[in-house]
């Protein structure tokens, strides 16, 4: 089992340092640059035209990855698997056409459409999740499972579903941010299908698979960043990360092991509150990295900080998971 996780990694991270130049490339020949916000810090503007659309390159060796697995054990696409793979295909979808009509307009899909796509996806796949492990109960910290309806489960996990895509989507405004963080959050959630009752070893294989990516990525990531991880990795891994803690049956830990998005997304709510009701901000920009960048925070200590974070957010995730089980018999 430990020896197909450090595998996995290593087979994802080698894949996409490999292959990303030849995928730079064609992005820069097909013209996908990113296009900077006018309304944003102005020491973004550098930024203006670095290949965006990242994402699909992870989205790339991870599903090829997990069919070459498929094809040498014959057992791999499972219950576990199934589901959060077609989330970061269909998400990602969505994402690269996005991306995509940035890259041409300067604009992108709009939001009330993003959001039909998002819930139509998240919709389909909590209701699968429900039917496959006839789920009526939800497992709370320390307390153990709570009874609650298969319908209200779907809506719930869609919602959680959507909220991390979004979250994470919100978290992509600096270099090696999103990156970084996502790589703690599937941490944790590899460690718990790892140790969970039961054991969910494919589930893990594929959380390393995709950390395996994101560090391959962050090598190209890193400030001052060759490549943009874009809607089309943000959208489908946040949603992802989602559909992964409702397999483990831990949805009740995202918003812990992924506090960093969390505080993004709460960052742009409060602001949005703030001003209609008081007609004035409670932060110089949202989301939060911003108000530090305004603050006069450089870019790679406000990513450290919030890496910081977050790995300490994914620890005490872990923690509680194995505090709330009891002692393992």
């Amino acid at each position: 089992m430990n020896e197909s996780i450090v595998q996995a990694i290593l087979l994802a991270f080698a894949l996409v340092v490999i292959l990303m130049p030849t995928f730079l490339r064609i992005l820069r020949r097909l013209g996908f640059g990113k296009r900077i916000r006018l309304d944003g810090p102005q020491s973004h503007l550098v930024k203006e035209g670095t290949p965006t659309m990242g994402g699909l390159l992870m989205i790339i060796v991870v599903g090829g990855s997990a069919l070459i697995l498929e094809l040498l054990s014959g057992d791999f696409l499972d219950g576990s698997t199934i589901a959060p793979l077609a989330t970061l295909g269909l998400v990602g979808a969505l994402g690269a056409a996005d991306d995509y009509l940035n890259a041409r307009t300067g604009g992108g899909i709009r939001v009330r459409q993003k959001l039909l796509w998002q819930a139509a996806v998240a919709g389909y796949v909590a209701f699968q999740i429900q039917q496959t492990y006839a789920i009526d109960v939800l497992l709370v910290p320390f307390l153990g499972p709570v009874e609650i309806a298969p319908v209200v489960y779907v809506a719930f996990a869609a919602f959680a579903i959507i909220a991390t895509s979004n979250g994470v989507n919100l978290t992509d405004g600096l270099d090696g941010l999103a990156g970084g963080t996502l790589i703690f959050a599937f941490v944790g959630f590899m460690i718990i299908a790892a140790v969970n009752s039961p054991s969910q070893p494919n589930l893990a294989v594929l959380c390393a698979l995709i950390i395996g990516a994101l560090l391959g990525f962050l090598w190209f990531n890193a400030h001052p960043a060759q490549v943009i991880m874009g809607d089309t990795g943000s959208l489908s891994l946040g949603a992802t990360l989602a559909v992964v803690s409702l397999i483990t049956g831990q949805i009740l830990l995202l918003p812990l092991i992924g506090l960093i998005f969390v505080l993004e997304t709460g960052s742009v709510l409060a602001q949005v509150a703030s001003v209609k009701m008081t007609g004035r901000r409670i932060l110089r920009m949202s989301p939060l990295h911003h108000h530090f960048e305004l603050s006069g925070w450089d870019e790679e200590k406000i990513t450290l900080r919030f890496w910081i974070v977050g790995v300490l957010a994914a620890m005490l995730g872990v923690v509680v998971f194995l505090a709330g089980r009891g002692p393992i018999t």
